[in-house]
């Protein structure tokens, strides 16, 4: 007689624990890395990731991301745990986490550190993660009073397509649903406010532990400006001690707040910060126009791409869009735009409709010279569009 298989959530007690030694210093750095097919996260010791002097790194999180640039992104125990803290101040206490995103991403690292913090198990959910009955069960699982939630706009964005009740109903639980990863749509919050879920839309990256901005407004403990470029700078304790192996790039990208003295990340985002009436007590929102590498520079006229995608997807029949450039003999470089559209809105003039859209919200610079019209986008494995597979397409 076979022994039963173990439980597709066995390796989450030892996942943490792994994490919780690497955190304590009882261990050396940890690295978790992408899952095989069979979906279970592994794990492995990274004795080589030191730095001659400064804080010891406890996690190395690996990433290539869109871009192809390869970096080991080298996190404190001290950058972690104040990370899962002001998180939990923002989010007026811990709960208890449902895990939709691999632990190698620093979305899924997150979700394990906070609950090392909290004292709570995460319920793990990595495959099937925009199935509903799949998300419904997970949710279901679930045990604390208070609940949360980390997901890209794309999980969410096909959870509430099916308008499963279910789905939604599990949903609803949430306390909070934490939604990043890459800008949140307009129409998908306001369809989300619509049936009752409480989004919050996060920024940040590996370099920060993760999301330290909510909703425009940074975390407790973290410093928000911008460069004389544009460019967003965030510093707090949460920011990480710098690229393994790359002290060129570490310097390119980190230095200290004079202010504060906390290290500070420069990021490839631009962004701005207003103030308003509708802001709390006053306090700065910073608001992201969009990559410093995803302005097109077409015929002499600068287009943010981050806002020809915006336009597009305030039009009902765009379900998701991607925009970038691609060389052109003539002009440089050319606006192109693949769109994923929703359900009974293909017709005959919808490509026309979206370029005049986008011409009278952005100006004729702005319409894109190709528009391919997709049953999907590519994505990566952490849900978020693939790049460079998109301008492989755009180029050719």
């Amino acid at each position: 007689m076979n022994p039963p298989a173990p439980s597709p959530d066995f390796w989450i007690g030892p996942a943490l624990e792994a994490l919780d030694a690497a955190l304590r210093g009882e261990t050396p750095p940890v690295e978790f890395l992408p899952s095989d097919d069979d979906g279970v996260p592994r794990w492995v010791s990274r004795p080589d990731a030191t730095l001659a002097e400064g804080p010891r790194p406890a996690v190395v999180v690996r990433t290539s991301g869109s871009t192809g640039t390869a970096k080991q992104t080298l996190l404190s125990a001290e950058a972690l745990r104040a990370s899962a803290e002001a998180t939990a101040e923002t989010l007026s206490g811990h709960g208890q986490w449902l895990l939709p995103l691999q632990p190698s991403y620093v979305a899924g690292l997150a979700v394990l550190s906070r609950s090392l913090v909290a004292g709570t198990v995460p319920v793990p959910l990595l495959a099937g993660t925009t199935d509903p009955a799949t998300v419904a069960q997970a949710a279901e699982q679930m045990t604390a009073q208070r609940r949360f939630v980390s997901l890209v706009p794309t999980q969410l964005s096909r959870l509430l397509e099916t308008g499963d009740a279910r789905t939604v109903e599990a949903l609803r639980r949430f306390d909070t649903i934490l939604l990043g990863g890459g800008a949140s749509p307009a129409p998908l919050l306001r369809r989300a406010e619509d049936v009752g879920l409480t989004v919050v839309r996060t920024y940040g990256m590996s370099e920060t532990c993760g999301g330290c901005v909510y909703d425009g407004r940074p975390l407790p403990g973290v410093g928000v400006d911008t460069d004389e470029t544009g460019r967003v700078r965030l510093s707090g304790q949460m920011v990480a001690l710098g690229y393994l192996d790359d002290e060129e790039l570490t310097a390119a990208h980190f230095d200290v707040a004079p202010v504060t003295g906390h290290r500070r990340f420069r990021t490839d985002d631009l962004g701005a910060l207003t103030t308003g009436e509708d802001h709390s007590a006053g306090q700065p929102r910073l608001s992201i126009s969009g990559r410093a590498d995803d302005v097109i520079n077409t015929g002499g006229v600068k287009v943010s791409a981050e806002q020809v995608r915006a336009t597009l997807l305030e039009q009902h029949a765009v379900r998701d869009a991607f925009v970038g450039a691609a060389p052109d003999p003539d002009w440089g470089q050319r606006v192109c735009a693949a769109v994923v559209l929703t359900t009974g809105s293909r017709s005959e003039d919808t490509v026309d409709r979206l370029r005049e859209a986008v011409r009278e919200a952005q100006g004729p610079a702005a319409v894109p010279k190709q528009l391919h019209v997709l049953r999907a986008l590519p994505l990566l494995a952490s849900g978020k569009p693939d790049r460079r597979e998109l301008l492989r397409m755009f180029a050719g």
